[in-house]
């Protein structure tokens, strides 16, 4: 039976009994009935006690206690905090961007936040000297699970939190990344780190940001766009011998173009082998070999005709083959006879254009003359031989040694032409 309906009955029996009559019994009824209700909700609230006793605090046991002993309590509402938090990640959010992730607070100042991942692993970031921000330190990892926990205060020092859980997308689109380097290899000081894009890239300084080359010695490396999807890094002057070298790419959560990932998160060590530097006076028709400490070496060359001169300008060695195989129709604007050369020894690229230091065993004009299409000439036997001036300069040789050409009839060389961007200033680099 509910509340209103037993104290209405129990009331219409003590009427009967009584003598009273149906009005008055009927007033009593509704009077108790009242009170049968406030004492239900009172027995209802969290504070658990009767009227008079003020264990709850409620505006309920308030009533109750003035229709039982008379004693009465009040208990405020907490004030709530004006501080508002706001997470740029929507809770239970699916598809966030691993960049531009903030908290921010308004009317108050953050005193924590909390960002881990799925494996519990915390994401380091910073509050903003005002107090009104926090962000990561670098872009979120992509198609990972995220938790974070904010806390803040507003002028009062009323305190306010906030809590999310929300997933990075998983990129549809990657663009690949590949470079010259060889985990653990040795390069001479001349050495270009030359990374090239499967895709154009347009948040170039993002790019930037996610690759950086550490040299052990503290030596400053610079990258150099060279079009959309090629970058080169290097140093000011040339490295010193024996320097290591770290490239660390962290491109897994940068978006390079819109809706465009990198692919890759390694390290790449290598080395910085002994100085070698070596210098063609086309004019002279001699090559001069630096060995670093003054020893020098000089071996007689053939360069560039004057219909097809050499280029003039610093280039370096990104290549090197054994034997290859030369023939004009691979090289553009080559002036006079055609030529196909089967079995080129002792061959190492200095450009994309074709032009290589190698081994000649065809012709005689070493020390004397220019004879070449464009490449510099030593003397060699048919088979290449070890003992030869291109043998011994192979051998000697790192991908990566620097090999300068002057005094050719040619133009400069240009900085994207190979691994050639010491023609380049450090000023516009």
């Amino acid at each position: 039976m509910k509340p209103v309906q037993a104290a209405e009955a129990a009331i219409v029996r003590g009427a009967a009994g009584t003598g009273r009559t149906g009005r008055t019994a009927r007033t009593a009824a509704v009077a108790l009935a009242m009170g049968g209700v406030l004492l239900f909700t009172a027995a209802c609230n969290d504070g658990g006690g009767s009227g008079g006793s003020g264990g709850s605090g409620g505006a309920s046991a308030n009533a109750a206690g003035s229709a039982g002993s008379g004693g009465s309590t009040t208990q405020a509402a907490p004030k709530a905090s004006a501080a508002v938090l706001t997470v740029s990640a929507k809770d239970g959010a699916t598809d966030v961007q691993p960049g531009g992730f903030a908290v921010t607070v308004a009317s108050g100042k953050l005193t924590s936040v909390e960002l881990k991942d799925k494996n519990d692993k915390a994401v380091a970031g910073t509050i903003a000297a005002d107090g009104l921000s926090w962000k990561p330190t670098s872009p979120l990892a992509v198609g990972m699970a995220y938790t974070v926990n904010a806390q803040a205060k507003d002028d009062a020092g009323l305190p306010a939190a906030l809590s999310s859980a929300f997933t990075t997308l998983s990129p549809a689109k990657k663009v690949a990344t590949n470079d010259n380097i060889a985990d653990n290899g040795t390069y001479g000081v001349g050495m270009i780190v030359s990374v090239a894009f499967s895709k154009p890239i347009k948040n170039k300084d993002a790019v930037l940001k996610g690759i950086t080359v550490e040299a052990g010695d503290g030596t400053v490396v610079k990258g150099h766009w060279f079009g959309s999807q090629r970058l080169d890094l290097r140093p000011a002057e040339y490295w010193k011998p024996g320097t290591k070298v770290t490239v660390k790419y962290r491109l897994k959560s940068v978006e390079v173009s819109p809706g465009v990932y990198g692919d890759v998160d390694r390290d790449e060590p290598f080395t910085i082998g002994r100085y070698q530097v070596s210098t063609v006076d086309a004019a002279k028709h001699v090559m001069t070999v630096a060995n670093g400490g003054g020893a020098t070496k000089s071996i007689p060359i053939t360069a560039g005709n004057d219909q097809n001169p050499s280029w003039n300008g610093t280039m370096v060695i990104s290549g090197k083959e054994k034997v290859t195989r030369m023939n004009s129709a691979t090289v553009a604007n080559v002036k006079g006879d055609e030529y196909d050369v089967p079995d080129v020894p002792h061959a190492m690229r200095l450009t994309t254009t074709g032009t290589y230091v190698h081994g000649n065993y065809w012709g005689n004009a070493f020390g004397k003359s220019n004879a070449s299409h464009g490449c510099i000439g030593l003397k060699d036997v048919k088979g290449g031989s070890e003992s030869s001036s291109a043998g011994t300069f192979f051998n000697s040789s790192l991908i990566g040694d620097v090999v300068k050409i002057v005094n050719s009839k040619g133009r400069t060389v240009s900085p994207d032409n190979g691994l050639s961007g010491w023609t380049l200033p450090w000023s516009n680099w």
